[in-house]
């Protein structure tokens, strides 16, 4: 089968390797230039456990092809994904201007029959005005050529998405004729013969699904930090909480670690939209606008604890940071809680020292030279009077506390995490959220 998949991020280019992985030929379509040069010479842009052994490995089989040639791969697929991006407007809602010019360009270009996918996550009516625009397109040049549009949200997680990819929880295809349910059975019959789930509904009820989970996902988090920060109010622990009602099979443990606020480039963004599409449609999503507003509040709970416990007089103060990017597994820094809470130090007029496995790159590009990067996890606390564990990467898991408490100035650890063993810190301060 041949497939073009239309973006080079973090869903296209996964998409695009694990299709391949399954014996598709896949060529791989981005407008910038540098980055197929990149990619065509064996350099990843993104990291993603396993990306690079999986880009090269179908690169080098002849299955896995990178270009800037959009209008050349139209007529030389069966189907065509849209994996552009739909960053978040001011006021929520999701930017299709990249999907939809991408279904232009199909549009001016389409010679024979077609099934254009959806995969970037869109808003419900989505693939309704990307079939207009290449019906548009193609009526300008007075043609009449056969298309489908079906939708195929994702369901990757950053750090395991190759393996979410491979062994997934469901797949969901949202169609609305019976050729495209079948080049789409075809596509996922690997997945049909391992007996993964592969839901086929109505495209709008996909388009729905993809929104819908991420804002569970995230109803969750919201949920287990307010509960935490209670706990830590009333004297409660909010690890035996979480275990208690999460032995609940109704409930289960899964996205109730407190934390501080999720981050990335998927729930702060889906969030936000589904709450515009309630407000378009006169159909206020008002949960999901709390769980918004309690994300934002804790990402501001560990600079609090740390102004409380210096009781304001935080200037001048040197602040260690263990963990940049919003989750492990990813140098991705959208929405991370770091980017606040750095925010916030800077501003009280602290000195900022950050280090973190894989996101120094990514912190160097959003934060200049306003903080410093350490060379590991020591470097970081040298000095210091307090330290942040933001980011929960196992190398933070079994530091040498005794170290860690000689190089500081001050020996207080905030845990956002809440993973360590207060034993193992003896002559730390240790404070956690819940």
């Amino acid at each position: 089968m041949n497939i073009s998949i239309v973006g080079t991020g973090y869903v296209g280019l996964v998409s695009g390797a694990c299709f391949a992985e399954l014996g598709a030929s896949v060529w791989c379509i981005d407008s910038d230039k540098d980055k197929i040069e990149g990619l065509n010479n064996g350099v990843i842009p993104i990291y993603e456990p396993g990306l690079e052994d999986l880009v090269k490995r179908n690169t080098k089989a002849g299955r896995l092809f990178f270009s800037t040639d959009l209008t050349e791969s139209v007529n030389d697929v069966e189907m065509l994904f849209i994996a552009v991006g739909t960053p978040p407007g001011e006021d929520g809602s999701a930017d299709l201007s990249h999907v939809i010019d991408v279904a232009r360009t199909i549009g001016r270009n389409l010679q024979k029959y077609l099934l254009v996918v959806t995969k970037s996550t869109v808003p419900v009516g989505s693939s309704r005005l990307v079939k207009g625009a290449i019906e548009e397109e193609l009526a300008k040049r007075g043609v009449h050529v056969e298309f489908d549009v079906a939708s195929n949200p994702e369901f990757l997680k950053e750090g395991a998405a190759i393996d979410d990819f491979m062994k997934p929880d469901r797949v969901v295809v949202g169609v609305e004729s019976e050729r495209a349910r079948e080049l789409m059975t075809r596509l996922y019959a690997p997945m049909l013969l391992s007996n993964f789930r592969v839901i086929f509904m109505d495209i709008p009820s996909a388009e729905m699904t993809k929104y819908a989970a991420n804002a569970m996902l995230a109803t969750r988090i919201s949920f287990i930090n307010e509960i935490a920060n209670l706990c830590g109010k009333v004297g409660a622990d909010v690890a035996m909480v979480r275990k208690g009602i999460g032995s609940d099979s109704r409930i289960g443990s899964k996205f109730l670690y407190p934390g501080p606020g999720f981050g990335g480039s998927c729930f702060p963004k889906d969030v936000k939209a589904l709450i515009k599409t309630g407000r378009d449609h006169d159909s206020p999503v008002t949960l999901l606008e709390s769980v918004e507003a309690i994300n934002e509040r804790q990402k501001k709970v560990l600079f609090g604890k740390f102004n409380d416990y210096y009781d304001s007089a935080t200037r001048g103060r040197r602040a260690a940071i263990w963990g940049l990017s919003y989750k492990p597994g990813t140098d991705d820094m959208r929405e991370a809680p770091s980017l606040t809470l750095i925010s916030q130090l800077l501003e009280a007029g602290c000195i900022v020292k950050a280090y973190d496995p894989q996101a120094m790159g990514e912190a160097r590009k959003r934060l200049g030279d306003s903080i410093e990067l350490a060379t590991d996890i020591y470097d970081a606390v040298e000095g210091a009077d307090v330290l942040f564990h933001v980011t929960e990467w196992k190398e933070y898991r079994m530091p040498d506390w005794e170290r860690v408490r000689s190089l500081m100035k001050t020996p207080l650890l905030i845990d956002g995490r809440g993973v360590f063993n207060q034993a193992d810190l003896e002559g730390i301060t240790y404070l956690k959220i819940g």
